[in-house]
């Protein structure tokens, strides 16, 4: 016969570490994810946020975010990328094409999802948009496609304008995806019958004097190419195109919303909410390089009417018209 205070003691030992057991397995079923970035744009990761909230995930109960931010230096990227993988974090979000470059030069294996990358095939980090075929994949913001289309509106925008600077950042999304940028700017601005002048700025330091290049070729109008780094001086370069008087054309809403005349391109919190799906699909056991490269859906114009009066423009009905938001 067992005694009933051994039977007791028996089954307690066995039940005593299920609490235990259920915390390791609750803790198991928590997702860690890396955040590397380059820019200073907390609505950008707070729309990533976003999309993992709509998918059920909720920081601090089932999903870990490890965020390193580069603060607008990319050179301190690879050292970043490096750490998120000494985290042993599941999968990388690599926002721009230098963050997800970053991250490819870390780990061959961890999956990486890019959220804005300008030509992910031409920079190296997809070998297809249908078959990304390693590690990497995401969202392509079509950064040499839309350079043309920027122009045009600028045209429209500022009619009979001779020469247009092109500010751009060498380096910033790979250099044949830069060098089809150029390209695009050039076919563009030969059919539109305006002169280029492309100006350089390597850092922040190099800022004010692209616009003292500007202003001494007499640019009559200033275009912007995609770069993380511009983006952090948003506000300083829309001041210097008020200043110098420069009607410009950026890529991203957040330049209009400083301040700029006008913008166009995708809709960037919906590239990085849409980046939370790759996660998802990632964590539940997904292969990065058999989900295809998305292109932007939704593509929006956006116009100061207040900076347009302080250039003394009078912007077209016709552009208003097509514009999806026009601030007053």
């Amino acid at each position: 016969m067992i005694d009933r205070r051994t039977f007791l003691a028996g089954t307690g030992a066995v039940l005593l570490p299920a609490p235990l057991a259920a915390e390791a397995q609750q803790a198991a079923k928590v997702a860690r994810i890396g955040y590397l970035t380059v820019d200073v744009a907390p609505d950008r990761s707070e729309a990533f946020r976003q999309g993992l909230r709509d998918l059920g995930y909720a920081e601090g109960r089932n999903v870990v975010i490890e965020s390193r931010d580069a603060e607008g230096r990319p050179e301190r990227l690879p050292d970043l990328a490096a750490e998120l993988v000494a985290l042993k974090v599941q999968v990388i979000v690599a926002p721009t094409t230098v963050s997800a470059l970053a991250a490819t030069q870390a780990t061959r294996t961890l999956p990486i999802v890019f959220a804005g990358a300008a030509d992910p095939v031409t920079s190296g980090l997809v070998t297809s948009l249908a078959r990304p075929g390693g590690n990497v994949t995401g969202l392509s913001i079509l950064g040499p496609q839309l350079v043309g289309k920027r122009l045009e509106l600028l045209t429209q925008a500022v009619p009979g304008v001779g020469r247009v600077a092109v500010l751009r950042h060498p380096g910033s999304s790979g250099e044949r995806t830069g060098k089809d940028m150029l390209k695009e700017a050039e076919v563009a601005g030969r059919a539109l019958g305006v002169r280029l002048q492309v100006v350089e700025a390597r850092g922040p330091a190099d800022i004010d004097r692209a616009f003292s290049d500007m202003i001494r070729a007499r640019a009559g109008a200033l275009t912007v190419l995609v770069s993380a780094m511009f983006v952090n001086e948003r506000r300083r370069l829309v001041d210097l195109a008020a200043k110098n008087r420069l009607p410009a054309v950026y890529p991203w809403r957040e330049y209009v919303d400083a301040g700029g005349l006008m913008a166009y391109g995708p809709n960037v919190a919906d590239l990085y909410r849409r980046a939370a799906s790759y996660v998802d699909k990632i964590l539940k056991g997904a292969n990065p390089g058999d989900l295809p490269v998305e292109q932007p859906t939704k593509f929006e114009l956006v116009i100061n009417l207040k900076t347009a009066k302080a250039l003394g423009l009078t912007i077209p009905p016709s552009l208003l018209g097509r514009a999806d938001e026009v601030i007053q």
